[in-house]
């Protein structure tokens, strides 16, 4: 690996501050779940026992998951129909916190629907609902124009086609311009067989099937491969082209030649999604102006992840830190910065996690730390302490504290299982801290009372809580010191 987590860090903290705009087919993705017991009696067929049902973001909102669980912001401009699905697609933008999109409901359309029924942990049948036709020329002029006025604000564009009929040729033409001439980059996860229409794009994104399918050219080795991929770089006017090879990792191919990089996944259970993973990540790479190489192993880090799970999945700050961090096992992956835990902690709460929140000095950890800690861990999912600078603390506690440094401190804490997250903080108070943070649940020791708890108001205030836990009598930092004194001076 050619990246340390230090600039791993810094790039997931920039994720928060990237805007992309997402163009293409927004879809509707239905999972049902059920058993089967039986054959039916009219036909040669299983019969599934429906137990559950699920509604996702499918098509181009596989790309905005992706980016979303990075704590990305993100803008989409697509077309739904004006039916029941395309309402909930809406809806579900706005709970995920899309607030600005250019999603327009045509008259008469229907919104492509997938319905994939699952039994026995097997994918019995897929239901397809769906239009192929292009959108109207009056959605196209509102889909432009939705990209003209969204463009200055834009870091980066990705441009989902799944040949539904929201990425014209006319769409795709404009967008691309409008992305040249800001010095936006755009991407491409490109289908069918004429690429013609992607002409311009900085970046495409096909798998080794579908650039044998637009070349022409049989991939059957290397040298047919970057045959291939030579092809699309130079007759689509292309900065970079990524060809995914599944298992085998990608190939990348630029005017300053290419290289391979092959998957880090330890098992392959399933490589659906692991396109939309790589066209993110390598977006969100070029937006911070990164280098092709190291966006290159930053998209196969997290399309190994991916490629790990079942299901078209997406891949969180927090696993991408932990691949680093099996790579470089001396690394404490739980001590890290105020504002990437604000963006790791984005990506845990939509997953439905709880976060806790305490802080302090702990300077000389005792038993009563600990079962502190471990009081705290239990009331949510999440523990994240934070940890008072040396500086602080010589304010607060005298110039002859802390006994133990911050960087020592933070080390042993992380060691503790019931603690998830440490950061440092040089204020006196953790005020600032609570205010990126957010913490759902503020745990302070039993000797504060709940007014006299810095960050309460602002806790409580987005619907969080304060809890008090009581200190283990008789154990403190200062009574060890007192303790150790009395028996070196009789």
């Amino acid at each position: 690996m050619s990246f340390d987590r230090t600039y791993l860090e810094s790039f997931l903290a920039g994720v928060a501050n990237t805007r992309a705009l997402v163009v293409g087919d927004l879809m509707l993705d239905e999972y049902v779940w059920g058993s089967v017991d039986r054959i039916s009696p009219e036909a040669p067929v299983q019969v599934v026992e429906v137990k559950r049902k699920e509604k996702r973001l499918g098509g181009a909102g596989n790309v905005i998951n992706n980016l979303l669980t990075l704590n990305c912001l993100v803008d989409v401009a697509s077309v739904v129909g004006d039916d029941e699905d395309g309402q909930f697609l809406l809806r579900r933008l706005k709970e995920r916190g899309v607030e600005r999109h250019g999603v327009c409901a045509q008259m008469g359309r229907v919104t492509s629907r997938k319905t994939r029924v699952f039994a026995s942990n097997q994918q019995i049948v897929r239901i397809d609902q769906e239009t192929r036709a292009d959108i109207t020329s009056e959605s196209e002029a509102r889909l432009i124009s939705y990209v003209r006025d969204a463009i200055a604000a834009t870091d980066v564009i990705f441009l989902s086609d799944y040949q539904k009929g929201v990425l014209t040729d006319r769409l795709l033409h404009e967008v691309i311009s409008i992305g040249r001439k800001a010095g936006v980059p755009v991407l491409v996860d490109p289908k069918g067989d004429d690429y013609s229409k992607y002409r311009g794009s900085t970046l495409l994104t096909p798998n080794r099937k579908e650039a044998q399918q637009a070349t022409c050219i049989a991939i059957e080795d290397e040298v047919s491969l970057l045959s291939a991929g030579k092809k699309l770089l130079s007759d689509l006017d292309l900065e970079a082209l990524v060809l995914t090879r599944s298992e085998e990792g990608m190939t990348v191919l630029s005017a300053a030649g290419e290289f391979t990089l092959p998957t880090v996944a330890r098992e392959v259970y399933d490589v659906s999604g692991a396109g939309d993973t790589v066209l993110s990540l390598f977006g969100l790479g070029l937006a911070q102006k990164l280098s092709l190489e190291y966006s290159a192993e930053l998209a196969n880090l997290g399309a190994g992840i991916v490629v790990g799970k079942v299901g078209t999945s997406t891949v969180s700050a927090q696993e991408l830190l932990s691949a680093v961090g099996l790579q470089n096992a001396n690394m404490d992956q739980k001590i890290t910065s105020a504002p990437l835990l604000k963006n790791i902690l984005a990506g845990e709460r939509l997953r439905g996690r709880k976060v806790v929140f305490t802080n302090g000095c702990f300077d000389l950890l005792h038993v009563g730390h600990v079962k502190y800690l471990q009081a705290a861990r239990q009331l949510g999912d999440l523990l994240v302490l934070g940890l008072n600078s040396d500086d602080s603390i010589k304010r607060l506690k005298g110039p002859s504290r802390p006994l133990i440094g911050e960087e020592e401190r933070a080390h042993i804490l992380a060691a503790l299982n019931c603690i998830d997250y440490v950061v440092v903080f040089d204020e006196d108070t953790p005020l600032e801290l609570i205010t990126t943070l957010k913490p759902d649940v503020l745990v302070k020791g039993g000797d504060y009372t709940p007014d006299g708890v810095v960050g309460r108001d602002l806790v409580e205030s987005y619907g969080g809580r304060v809890e008090l836990i009581r200190f283990v009598d008789g154990k403190s930092t200062t009574n060890i010191i007192n303790k150790i004194l009395e028996s070196y001076q009789s």
